[in-house]
């Protein structure tokens, strides 16, 4: 499954555990973390995907992705 939606990535706070926390802001409560940047997007992946099977289950609106934005040069 190609998933196309918008991921914001910020770090944790030492206090907070550290590492770094992936939020999909067009799907509400959608989000997971990591130890890297990288391994918090392939977990909040995983989320989307199980957000979007719970949406259909539950027979909710699922928000269409962002269009991609536009590249200059």
């Amino acid at each position: 499954m190609k998933l196309e939606y918008a991921i914001r990535i910020e770090r944790l706070a030492d206090s907070d555990g550290g590492g770094y926390l992936a939020t999909a802001p067009k799907l509400p409560g959608c989000m997971s973390d990591g130890a890297t940047p990288e391994e918090a997007l392939r977990n909040v992946q995983e989320a989307i995907a199980s957000w979007i099977e719970a949406a259909k289950e539950w027979k909710q609106e699922i928000p269409k992705p962002a269009p991609p934005l536009a590249r200059a040069g």
